[in-house]
């Protein structure tokens, strides 16, 4: 890239964005061909949809090619209905070397007058790669309203969770599972 004259950085900004900015908004009806024997949503639909919005709102974040590392929860937590109006929303809440933590939120318009009702979530984590598929680095993500607080915060505590259950990670250096668990030890 020095032979073209310009460098990594003055391409790939790593300024810190707010979580606001990578906000995706996806609006799904429940069609027949989308439905289980119950007539309601399958599952594998959801986390298609789910999949591709949160990939929407990493590449938002980081602009770079990203690709699904884990989809690390799925709540569903009621069934969604053939006919029904599914809105899903993503948001990164924490960014880390090469990786994204994405949430999204998944509603239901439970009625004519729009009454949305939170149907499920789930949490996917992403890694920007560049164009031979390494991991490159992503811009940090700042929170702003209570909520995106305590996605961020918790976010280092699944990714040492997620660590130690890989292997990857010793019990004893995961800091912020410690300090849940044992929070007298910092008082020492």
């Amino acid at each position: 890239m020095e032979a073209l004259g310009f460098t990594y950085h003055k391409i790939f900004d790593m300024t810190s964005k707010p979580v606001s900015d990578s906000l995706t908004v996806m609006t799904e009806i429940v069609l027949p061909n989308d439905t289980n024997n119950l007539n309601n949503l399958f599952g594998g639909q959801l986390l298609s949809w789910m999949d591709r919005c949160a990939a929407i709102a990493a590449h938002r974040h980081c602009g770079r090619i990203v690709v699904t590392a884990s989809v690390n929860n799925v709540s569903f937590q009621r069934p969604i209905p053939q006919g029904s109006i599914v809105t899903l929303e993503a948001r990164v809440s924490r960014t880390f070397n090469s990786s994204l933590e994405i949430f999204v939120d998944v509603f239901l318009e439970a009625n004519a007058k729009g009454k949305r009702l939170q149907a499920n979530e789930a949490i996917y984590t992403f890694v920007a790669v560049d164009q031979l598929g390494n991991p490159i680095q992503v811009p940090p993500v700042v929170p702003e309203t209570d909520i995106e607080k305590k996605r961020y915060d918790g976010a280092l505590r699944r990714k040492q969770l997620a660590l130690i259950l890989a292997g990857k990670m010793d019990p004893n250096n995961a800091t912020e599972l410690r300090a849940l668990f044992f929070p007298d030890e910092e008082k020492k």
